[in-house]
């Protein structure tokens, strides 16, 4: 795992994004950290990150994931993160790679289904067990043939395994506020100089108040007259 296409991407002199320590130590956890970043860049994706031999493996998920078993969710791979960035939440730069504003969206452990994550990896089949803020759960990553432009190996599927944490709620919907700091998307962008209004584009719109209904006891209504 390499972190050199993740730092030839990026100028850290004006981006805020963590440049990875030089050396990190790999030994085995039980438990691995893995982090959910809901991404507004030119267009709004969530990246989907597990931690793996020093680095945080990275999807892009377009779609963000999803609760329901039936539901498979395209996931991009792109290059390996370093740890640190599984705490970063605020704004790229515009002009630089990424450029718009990241919420931490879920963050949590992971446990690996597989004995050999490295193995896994490598036939396409993960297999893990996910204990977040949100996501809850068994989980796969299942490796496609891609389509189009579509870099070979890159095109996986993320789906939800049948369990008692699958359900057919809309959790990015329901759910779209930070893990670690409760904000929007809008309100990160605002509190670290960023486009507010391109921002906001990722929020759930807000929906019009519900007009309060006034219950009157039946006893109390004015009887009609003959």
């Amino acid at each position: 795992m390499s972190l050199e296409k993740y730092r030839q991407k990026r100028n850290f002199l004006i981006s805020p994004e963590p440049h990875g320590a030089a050396q990190v130590a790999s030994a085995r956890k039980q438990r691995l950290r893995f982090v959910v970043q809901k991404h507004r860049a030119t267009q709004l994706h969530y990246d989907f990150r597990l931690e793996f031999s020093g680095v945080l493996l990275s999807w892009a998920v377009p779609k963000g994931p999803c609760l329901d078993p039936s539901v498979k969710r395209l996931a991009m791979q792109v290059e390996d993160h370093p740890l640190e960035y599984g705490g970063f939440e605020g704004v790229i730069p515009e002009g630089e790679y990424g450029a718009g504003t990241v919420m931490v969206w879920d963050c949590g452990d992971w446990v690996p289904e597989v004995d050999d994550v490295g193995e896994a990896l490598e036939k396409g089949d993960l297999k893990f067990t996910l204990y977040g803020k949100k996501l809850r759960g068994s989980w796969v990553l299942v490796r496609t043939r891609g389509w189009g432009s579509s870099a070979p190996g890159k095109s996986w599927l993320l789906i939800k395994h049948r369990d008692k944490y699958a359900s057919t709620i809309d959790i990015v919907t329901q759910k779209p506020r930070s893990a670690i700091s409760r904000r929007l998307l809008a309100q990160i962008a605002r509190d670290n100089g960023g486009d507010v209004a391109k921002a906001a584009t990722g929020d759930p719109p807000k929906l019009p108040p519900q007009p309060r209904i006034k219950a009157v006891h039946p006893l109390n209504e004015k009887k009609t007259k003959s």
